[in-house]
């Protein structure tokens, strides 16, 4: 009998795709068997027609598959009738681990139903959902390589998990309340659940262990209650996460479209949403609140039985990694909890929740972790044969990327370096990476600046290291995600964010390059001024809009604005030279601004804080600008604190100066990187860095560029989180270029 032998790639093993192919087959007659093997899942078919199985593997795959490729090809070879799920050959770790997944409704229908056998039981899962990168030790991805391993399986679950047509066919981590883990609370309590919601209508913090760690939980509807939590966790500002049902969310929030979508996408991350009706303190001075909805089985069974949205925030210290084990847990979150909801399912990764918004334009991720890896991305045409190589990443927002067999793996959000448990942490992730997906670099790449960890963690790797510009990688990642291809062309990369060595010494963050993968020139750049105190500058506003207001000769006014303020020390340090390197930073242009209008009065409690303040208070109804200049190769914001004095004079409500400052930036960027494109030097704009997770400015930005072709972040963070992609795609470039 002629044939075909079909290969398909992708995101193709543990997501139930071989029993789909199973099905698929005895539905449209086709005879043959399916198998997983190190490069995907490989299928011997025949039939009257082909072509429609063919085109049915991709439109119709399970819901976490990703169909990257169906090739096929004669085949006469053997096929006998009938059609069978054959044993998987050769397993290694070429193949693909599927993220973490939410709760199926399958799954959610038979924990509520009084009549199903795992009615109640917060473990259910089935190969359409739940955890996958957080219990797995190692590949080949079965049950004996994850924290299932404990917990055989009963008699029932067995018949399930060998049944091709049961939706639980070789689900790992599949179990029930006969077999599977099992929840208490700390102090004990004769129904955990039910007293964990008692717990937090009577305002108490609960601690509870989820997939990737444990979060801390109060009653979002109880203000003294989220202001324990911040008294207790030493965070008076920072938006807490909240984690409701579908109604609860549309309770609070204004959905339109995309959000919802959004919030249902299996990843289940947390998604930024206007929203009212909460407590002041859970957003403080926020119009958009992060939520999320219940993930797992547990918080479905805690979310119904407490009735009432929760704030659900990461169980750590300041600082620190969020915890993972139930030991940790008492030892560290003491003097946060009050009860402790505990499960004996270990945690064999720590991930973050992923953190994500809509926009006009499309998603935009902040966070990239829980539900997003290790999902991977196609390197773009031209980058075929690189070698492995892995990336490190920079200081802030650290994560690891590698490259092989034509994919790029970014990993999760790891954190702040300068923290030592983070540091760990990344440490630990790096050995994780390269021993689960069986990683052998010929190179390493990192950032440019040689006391950044990462960087001085590659150095002792003892292989080819290159190092390579902040900015640079920030252009370079926003074209690999995009699909640029190797030899796609120039670039005008509007490249706006906190800090980044440059190559002449200073401080940048506020850039227009022009550049490939190979290479880059700086076509225009944000005026240098003194970050006075170094970081200190980075954490008190105020120290940026002195010496902005002082360059712009506007003294009199930062006198008037900051005479409680330590000035003249400060200007006497900048005249020195002391302690004030020169930086083009569009965040900390934010930041003296934010402080002009009085947004934050002395430290900032949290990164970003500034910033996000000053979106909050954009009026999208102003369509002012204020000027920057017309230099082309200097955006100078003199002009522009000129006329917000002079604005700030007229009473004119901080609500429109805000709009106003957020787009003359807009304009006076998106002006210069328009010639680039009219002038023929560059093909396209890409807009990156950690400015660009602002949705005021992004889509300012892109207005001002219409009829441009415009290059944004859909897939990885524009903040730093997704560095080590730019980085690993210009380092590849550049050992492509040296064979």
């Amino acid at each position: 009998m002629n044939g075909r032998r079909i290969r398909v790639r992708g995101q193709v093993q543990g997501v139930g795709f071989r029993p789909f192919v199973w099905q698929l087959a005895r539905r449209m007659g086709v005879s043959g068997r399916v198998l997983n093997d190190p490069e995907g899942v490989l299928i011997f078919a025949a039939g009257a027609d082909l072509d429609a199985f063919e085109h049915a593997l991709g439109a119709e795959a399970p819901t976490l598959a990703r169909v990257d490729a169906v090739e096929s090809a004669a085949w006469d070879g053997p096929i006998e009738k009938g059609f069978e799920i054959a044993a998987s050959e050769g397993q290694g770790a070429e193949t693909r681990v599927t993220p973490d997944a939410a709760t199926c409704p399958a799954c959610l229908a038979e924990i509520t139903d009084p009549t199903e056998r795992r009615y109640g039981y917060a473990f259910t899962n089935c190969t359409h959902c739940g955890p996958r990168y957080t219990i797995l030790g190692g590949l080949p991805y079965d049950r004996a390589q994850t924290t299932m391993a404990p917990f055989p399986m009963c008699d029932a679950c067995r018949a399930e998990y060998e049944n091709p047509a049961d939706r639980r066919f070789h689900a790992q981590p599949v179990a029930c309340a006969d077999c599977g883990p099992r929840v208490w609370c700390e102090p004990a309590q004769d129904q955990p659940i039910a007293a964990a919601a008692d717990a937090l209508r009577a305002g108490q913090v609960v601690a509870i262990k989820g997939l990737g760690g444990f979060h801390l939980a109060v009653d979002a509807t109880n203000a003294e209650a989220v202001d324990l939590l911040r008294v207790r966790k030493h965070r008076p500002h920072k938006p807490f996460a909240l984690m409701g049902t579908r109604d609860m969310v549309a309770r609070y929030c204004e959905l339109v479209p995309g959000d919802a979508e959004l919030l249902r996408d299996p990843a289940a991350p947390i998604v930024l949403l206007r929203g009212t009706g909460l407590p002041e303190s859970v957003a403080p001075g926020q119009v958009q609140y992060g939520w999320m909805l219940p993930y797992t089985p547990l918080h479905h069974l805690l979310l119904q039985a407490v009735d009432r949205p929760l704030v659900m925030t990461s169980g750590n210290l300041s600082g620190e990694p969020q915890v993972i084990g139930n030991d940790e847990a008492l030892g560290k979150l003491g003097g946060f909890a009050d009860l402790y909801v505990m499960h004996d399912r270990d945690i064999a990764r720590r991930l973050d929740d992923s953190v994500e918004r809509n926009t006009p334009h499309g998603p935009m991720i902040l966070r990239r972790a829980r539900g997003r890896v290790p999902g991977t991305l196609p390197l773009p045409d031209g980058f075929a044969d690189a070698p492995q190589g892995v990336a490190y990443g920079g200081q802030m927002k650290a994560a690891i990327c590698l490259l092989k067999n034509g994919q790029a793996l970014l990993g999760h959000h790891l954190g702040e370096l300068d923290e030592a448990l983070t540091w760990e942490a990344f440490q630990q992730a790096d050995r994780d990476y390269a021993a689960l997906f069986d990683h052998h670099p010929e190179w390493v790449a990192c950032d440019l600046h040689p006391d950044y960890r990462a960087s001085r963690h590659a150095a002792g790797r003892g292989l080819p290291v290159i190092e390579v510009q902040h900015h640079h990688a920030h252009l370079a990642a926003c074209l690999g995600e995009n699909g640029w291809a190797l030899d796609g062309g120039k670039v005008a990369g509007i490249i706006l964010d906190g800090l980044g060595l440059g190559p002449d010494g200073t401080v940048w963050g506020g850039e227009i390059l022009l550049g490939d993968y190979r290479s880059y020139e700086r076509c225009a750049h944000l005026r240098p001024a003194p970050l006075p105190g170094g970081d200190m500058a980075q954490r008190e506003p105020w120290r940026n809009l002195l010496v902005r207001l002082d360059q712009a000769g506007l003294s009199d006014v930062a006198d008037d604005l900051l005479k409680d303020r330590p000035a003249t020390l400060l200007r006497q340090a900048v005249r020195a030279g002391v302690n004030a390197p020169m930086s083009s930073s569009v965040g900390r242009l934010f930041d003296a601004f934010s402080a002009g209008l009085g947004l934050v009065d002395q430290a900032q409690s949290y990164e970003g804080q500034a910033a996000m303040l000053l979106e909050a208070l954009a009026d999208p109804a102003d369509t002012g600008a204020y000027s920057m200049g017309d230099d082309p190769l200097i955006v100078d914001p003199a002009p522009l604190f000129h006329q917000w004095a002079a604005d700030m004079r007229q009473n004119v409500p901080p609500s429109v100066m805000s709009a106003r400052f957020h787009r003359g930036i807009a304009r006076a960027f998106a002006l210069r990187a328009r010639r680039l494109v009219e002038t023929g030097q560059a093909q396209a704009v890409a807009l990156s860095g950690g400015c660009f997770q602002n949705a005021v400015l992004l889509d300012l930005v892109i207005r001002e560029l219409a009829g441009i072709p415009v290059l944004i972040h859909t897939k990885t963070p524009a903040n730093d989180g997704s560095l080590a992609l730019g980085q690993a795609l210009i380092a590849a470039a550049h050992v492509l270029e040296a064979r």
